[in-house]
């Protein structure tokens, strides 16, 4: 039987959020969706960063690499081809058009953006709409932005009429009870019948194969993939300790070399700067205490933990990780701080106060990663029971048109040999 074939895009353009949600769910719907469906899974994983095949994909899984984006003052910008931006855009539209167009996937799912940087995307999810049987998915963390701001920029991608042409369905990464971006006015109501709510993407993380490498009680700071992490790992490195306990600070695999030496020359004694850490889950469930700025996938992956967390949401470009940080401070999961006002004192206070303590998490909807599978499961069904039906038919065609021919050839047989005896008969 034929695999169910998968694509799911992400644009990428400033740090590993958006390639790090859809890879946790390329692995949740690699493993839950042939119990639910009879069908094996194969897919590609599409994004704009070099860093992304770093990341470890299912079996039948594999990458396609878009010539990265980054945003700047005036707006998004390649980040490495010397180019025109529209030049660029181009080039990501063509091959997205190819991929699409040549994979001919059963299910797409659009991370965040439902038509891409400059709607590179749009042609390409119509193209292979109008080709044949296939779902669209817009997959939205369960915060966008200020509601001014997230209106704004639902205009500039078209609105909700396009939404509404291109997607069957909008997946909300989150939990209603903690912040409800349709109720907060983040998503247009006139798109609220394609919603479903998910869950947090927590539950169930991929863990990369690997150890602890702490071998005393520790805290663990993190800041993503570091482009603008720096401040907050610079507190981090600076704040005294306790007696016994150590300081795990991960600055990034995008944090810039001049600044990852600056950390190293601050920290204080019991202070370890790593660039980045392949085993990141177990490492934030086995600390003491965790800091770190708030973004999403950080922020499940703390939420899938009792451990006690800080987090210092980004301040700039968006209000998404300050929504976050207070929507599930006021919920009781975690505790909160602006970077404008943390210094190392009150960070060395708030890691002392924390040593031994738990926070009981499991109120929140954590079980986004095997509510999705289920979700993509129903979408699908209507295309795999026409699937089938089309191969009953074929099937009982051919079986059909097997029992003619035998039927036909058993009639000439007995012809043949009526025809045999009468020449016997006649001699």
């Amino acid at each position: 039987m034929d695999h169910l074939r998968i694509v799911l895009y992400s644009h990428d353009s400033l740090g590993l959020g958006h390639v790090r949600r859809n890879l946790a769910l390329a692995h949740a719907l690699a493993n839950q969706l042939p119990y639910l469906t009879g069908r094996a899974v194969t897919g590609i994983l599409i994004s704009g960063t070099a860093l992304a095949p770093g990341f470890n994909v299912p079996a039948g899984w594999d990458w396609v690499i878009l010539p990265g984006v980054e945003k700047s003052p005036a707006g998004y910008q390649p980040r490495s081809l010397t180019v025109p931006m529209q030049d660029l855009v181009s080039l990501r539209a063509g091959l997205l058009e190819s991929v699409l167009g040549g994979f001919l996937p059963d299910l797409v799912v659009v991370d965040r953006h439902a038509t891409g940087i400059h709607h590179e995307l749009e042609a390409a999810l119509r193209r292979v709409r109008a080709a044949g049987p296939v779902r669209t998915v817009l997959g939205l963390r369960e915060i966008l932005d200020a509601p001014e701001a997230a209106i704004a920029e639902w205009e500039r991608a078209g609105g909700a009429p396009l939404v509404n042409d291109l997607f069957d369905a909008i997946w909300v990464y989150g939990d209603p009870a903690v912040h409800d971006p349709l109720a907060a006015g983040e998503i247009p109501l006139s798109v609220g019948k394609l919603v479903r709510y998910t869950g947090y993407l927590a539950a169930g993380r991929p863990a990369e194969p690997g150890h602890i490498t702490m071998t005393v009680p520790y805290f663990l700071t993190t800041v993503g993939g570091g482009a603008d992490g720096y401040a907050l790992a610079a507190v981090a490195a600076a704040a005294d300790l306790p007696p016994g306990v150590e300081h795990l600070v991960v600055a990034g695999p995008q944090m810039p070399a001049d600044q990852l030496a600056d950390l190293r020359r601050r920290a204080v004694p019991g202070v370890r700067i790593v660039g980045r850490l392949d085993d990141m889950v177990p490492h934030l469930a086995g600390a003491q205490a965790i800091v770190s700025m708030g973004g999403y996938n950080t922020v499940c992956e703390i939420m899938s933990t009792s451990v006690p967390a800080l987090i210092v949401p980004r301040t700039r470009a968006r209000s998404e990780q300050r929504i976050r940080a207070a929507s599930l401070a006021s919920a009781g999961y975690l505790d909160y701080h602006e970077i404008g006002t943390l210094t190392p004192g009150i960070l060395s206070s708030w890691l002392a106060g924390r040593l031994g303590t738990r926070v009981d998490r499991r109120k929140a909807r954590l079980d986004g990663l095997v509510r999705v599978p289920q979700l993509a499961a129903e979408l699908l069904q209507p295309l795999l029971q026409a699937a089938a039906s089309i191969a009953a038919g074929a099937q009982a065609a051919g079986e059909q048109a097997a029992g003619e021919q035998a039927a036909g050839e058993q009639a000439a047989a007995h012809d043949s040999s009526e025809r045999e005896g009468a020449a016997h008969a006649a001699v």
